[in-house]
């Protein structure tokens, strides 16, 4: 490591918080080393997607105080404040233990023009859910060049199972929907905004029903849409550039998160007007389909429903249950529009989720 000045201090830890779609080195700079760039010794240590670490050798001689940027490997892909402008030098007096940085945006590699990938904030760690008194991690995706112009605003689709929807995925797959917007913003139809909320782990299935079940137990998955609807989306709309009205509103789910994504749709159609719904968990509860009777007289809305023949016996018959009594009740129907997708051979995963999320993205907001 370059030195320029002869201070000791005590091990110092630097960790980064950053998007999870850049798969470029970081490096961090500053006046220890003579600002260079990307010097392998300076090279962080990635400990989990998005999350990277760098610890100054114990007695190493620091400057002081230590002033410092982070890189991917140059000062032309350097970090970016959240609007994409450069970032001010970081500066901290702190000699020891340990510094929590975060960087929202990065200088593009100007060898990669074609780059698109959507901007992957951290809402936060520990959004506070008042409707069930718990805490959830919250992501925003937003369009490549969100902050290349301010004064656009653009749709929101609201996504359950965070943890299976971009970057590394989970062990149960990944959706990649970050890859698909970013092939769909070169199509110029990947200009909205995803909200992904993390699920609760053991607690999933109960928080997203909205029906008790005996076997179950309680279905919370209400209480989880007012969350939605009186809590988080508020928020969203107050910090991000949103289309408020319910038109530009989606919500969307797989399995237990598409039977939530179903009673959005009959319950919440003042806040909800487009819906993805994939390989819904019908079997739940029959009070779904005494539900959709109900939904006379309703707004304008788009409805995408997928369903695969390799889930199950009963998930394609239910799912062409649940479209007949919506098609039924025949009340304001001519208001509502319903694309179904079977495929005979998809399986109940993410890997199929993957393929079906961009062709259900386009037809319910750019067709």
């Amino acid at each position: 490591m370059c030195k320029d000045v002869e201070t000791l201090t005590d091990t110092l830890r630097i960790e980064l918080t950053t998007p999870v779609t850049d798969q470029r080195p970081i490096y961090i700079t500053g006046n220890f080393c003579k600002w260079l760039p990307d010097l392998p010794a300076n090279q962080m240590t990635q400990t989990k997607p998005g999350h990277y670490e760098f610890e100054f050798p114990a007695g190493d001689d620091l400057p002081f105080p230590l002033e410092y940027k982070f890189t991917r490997g140059g000062w032309d892909q350097v970090e970016l404040d959240r609007w994409g402008q450069p970032y001010g030098n970081r500066v901290t007096s702190q000699s020891q233990g340990t510094i929590l940085d975060y960087v929202t945006r990065w200088q593009k590699d100007k060898s990669n023009k074609t780059s698109v990938a959507p901007i992957i904030e951290v809402l936060s760690e520990t959004f506070e859910i008042p409707q069930l008194n718990k805490k959830r991690r919250v992501h925003v995706l937003l369009p490549h060049n969100y902050y290349e112009q301010p004064d656009k605003h653009y749709p929101v689709l609201y996504m359950t199972d965070a943890q299976n929807l971009f970057g590394e995925g989970s062990t149960y797959g990944n959706w990649e929907i970050d890859k698909s917007l970013a092939e769909l913003a070169g199509e110029d139809k990947g200009d909205v905004i995803i909200v992904a909320i993390d699920h609760g782990d053991e607690e999933r299935i109960q928080e997203f029903s909205p029906y008790d079940n005996p076997r179950l137990g309680k279905g919370m998955g209400s209480l989880f849409l007012r969350f939605v609807t009186d809590t988080l989306k508020p928020h969203v709309d107050a910090q991000y550039r949103t289309k408020k009205d319910r038109l530009n509103t989606g919500m969307g789910g797989s399995s237990v998160g598409g039977l939530l994504t179903i009673y959005a749709a009959l319950m919440f159609p003042h806040v909800f007007g487009r819906l993805m719904i994939f390989s819904p968990s019908l079997w739940i509860s029959q009070k779904i389909y005494f539900d959709a009777i109900h939904f006379f007289e309703p707004f304008e809305t788009r409805i995408y429903i997928y369903a695969g023949g390799k889930e199950g016996a009963n998930m394609v018959p239910n799912t062409h249950k649940l479209e007949e009594t919506l098609h039924n009740q025949g009340f304001g129907y001519s208001r509502v529009k319903i694309k179904t997708s079977i495929d005979p051979k998809g399986q109940h995963n993410e890997k199929r989720w993957s393929k079906e999320f961009p062709l259900a993205l386009k037809w319910l907001y750019f067709e």
